[in-house]
C-alpha cells in the first residue's frame, strides 16, 4: 500500500539505536547492498528488497533521493511468483506419463516422481513473471520513529527481518503497552502497574 493512496494503513515502530556517521553515506550503502534484486530470471519464488519510492521498479539510492525534508523515505519490495497447485499437477502428470512410455514400465519410484516436481516447479517459475508488492515507509531518523504503511502480517515481518539485516537496528512495534512504555516515560512502579493491565472488552 502506497503512502499516496487515498486510504492507508499504517504501522508505527521504534527504531533503537544510531547509524554510524556520516548518516547519508551510511544510510545510501545499506539500501544498496539490501537493494531488491530482479527474480524474473530466476528459481527463487520471492525475493524481498528495498526500492525507491518515487521508482519502485527501478530502484536508485544515489546521492540523497531518499531524503525528503527531515525524513528517509523509501519502500519494501517483495516479489513473488506463485504457480496453482492446478498447473503443477497437469505437469508432472504429463512428465510421469512421457517417462512411462520412454521405458516401458508402469510404475515411478517415490525418489522419481519428487524429482519430476522439483523440475516442473523450477521450469514453471522461470517461466512466469514474478508479481510486486510495494509498502512504503517514512523514517524520522532524530525522533527514532518510523511508519510502515501495511497492518499485513508478513509484511511488517518481512520488515522487520530486513531492517534489522541491512542496518543493524532493531524495530520495536508500537501498540498500546509499548508506546506507554517507550513514551511516557513512566518509573519503575508505573511500568509495573502497565504489564499488569488487561485489555477491555467492548463488546457484549
Amino acid at each position: 500500500m502506497g503512502l499516496l493512496s487515498s486510504a492507508v494503513s499504517m504501522t508505527r515502530y521504534r527504531v533503537e539505536g544510531k547509524l554510524e556517521e556520516p548518516i547519508l553515506e551510511t544510510m545510501a550503502k545499506c539500501l544498496k547492498k539490501s537493494a531488491i534484486p530482479e527474480v524474473d530470471d530466476d528459481v527463487s519464488d520471492k525475493v524481498v528488497g528495498w526500492t525507491s519510492f518515487d521508482k519502485p521498479f527501478n530502484p536508485d539510492f544515489e546521492g540523497s533521493s531518499f531524503v525528503i525534508g527531515a525524513y528517509f523515505v523509501f519502500s519494501l519490495r517483495i516479489d513473488k511468483k506463485i504457480v496453482a497447485s492446478s498447473v503443477i499437477k497437469k505437469h508432472c502428470d504429463m512428465e510421469a506419463a512421457r517417462r512411462l512410455a520412454a521405458t516401458g514400465r508402469q510404475y515411478l519410484s517415490r525418489d522419481e516422481r519428487r524429482e519430476i516436481k522439483e523440475h516442473v516447479i523450477n521450469v514453471l517459475t522461470l517461466r512466469i513473471p514474478a508479481t510486486p508488492n510495494v509498502y512504503d515507509l517514512i523514517w524520522n531518523y532524530e525522533e527514532s520513529s518510523l511508519w510502515f504503511f501495511s497492518t499485513l502480517k508478513s509484511a511488517n515481518e518481512e520488515l522487520e527481518t530486513l531492517f534489522f539485516k541491512s542496518f543493524q537496528l532493531p524495530l520495536i512495534r508500537l501498540f498500546p503497552y509499548t508506546a506507554a512504555d517507550l513514551v511516557m516515560g513512566l518509573s519503575d512502579t508505573q511500568r509495573d502497574a502497565l504489564v499488569k493491565l488487561s485489555a477491555t472488552n467492548f463488546t457484549e
